[in-house]
């Protein structure tokens, strides 16, 4: 015999404070990332709330050109997302990248595509995996390196994209050795007259000091 339904006045049900919030934060947050698997995304982004981690959640909703394929894939959005997680570790276990990479709903072979590009261990360091991703995403040489200041800069979205020379001379110099077609003179070249430029701004490298320059390292 089936138990009679259990009726409750509004007086009994006990709803926590803090879960409004929480519930409108989590719908602001999955519309601005756009997952392609909202279970899957939910699941790693509760997990990161209750560690304190940080969260698998876009600065702000991308929208795909119409060039642009809308297939579960590596953006520059869902990047800075594994930057802002992953970078304050340096070096990163390859089992941990592909968590994260998961929980971002991101196909697996897109990143074992990305690791076979350089020949990494169990562990490899993170700035070299941007890199790479970065190349995923540009196409050419130039616009990788314009993904990358813009993920890694300070400045605000549609600024100078400003970054260390240091910086930009790793991630440039690292990306022309994985291309294997460049010969190191015309790097070195490459990187002295952007030295010159950043010597004069503070050691800082802009987008226009490389994209409006003539190169033929496209």
């Amino acid at each position: 015999m089936p138990l009679p339904e259990t009726m409750f006045c509004a007086q009994q049900i006990k709803i926590p404070p803090e879960l409004p919030d929480i519930l409108k934060q989590f719908t602001k947050a999955a519309i601005r990332t756009q997952p392609h698997d909202v279970l899957q995304w939910a699941a790693a982004y509760f997990l990161a709330l209750s560690k304190g981690e940080t969260l698998p959640v876009k600065e702000r909703i991308e929208m795909p050109l119409a060039t642009e394929k809308t297939d579960a894939a590596l953006t520059l959005g869902l990047l800075k997302i594994l930057h802002k997680q992953l970078s304050p570790k340096g070096t990163v276990n390859v089992a941990e990248l592909k968590e994260k990479w998961k929980h971002l709903c991101l196909p697996e072979e897109q990143l074992k595509a990305i690791l076979q590009l350089d020949d990494f261990g169990e562990e490899v360091e993170w700035m070299k995996v941007l890199a790479l991703g970065c190349s995923v995403l540009g196409g050419s040489l130039l616009s990788s390196m314009k993904h990358a200041c813009e993920i890694l800069t300070r400045d605000p979205e549609g600024g100078a994209a400003r970054v260390p020379f240091e910086t930009f001379s790793f991630l440039y110099s690292y990306l022309t050795s994985i291309d294997g077609e460049i010969p190191e003179e015309e790097t070195e070249a490459f990187l002295h007259g952007i030295k010159e430029q950043a010597e004069q701004q503070n050691g800082m490298v802009l987008l226009r000091n490389f994209l409006t320059q003539p190169s033929t390292l496209f």
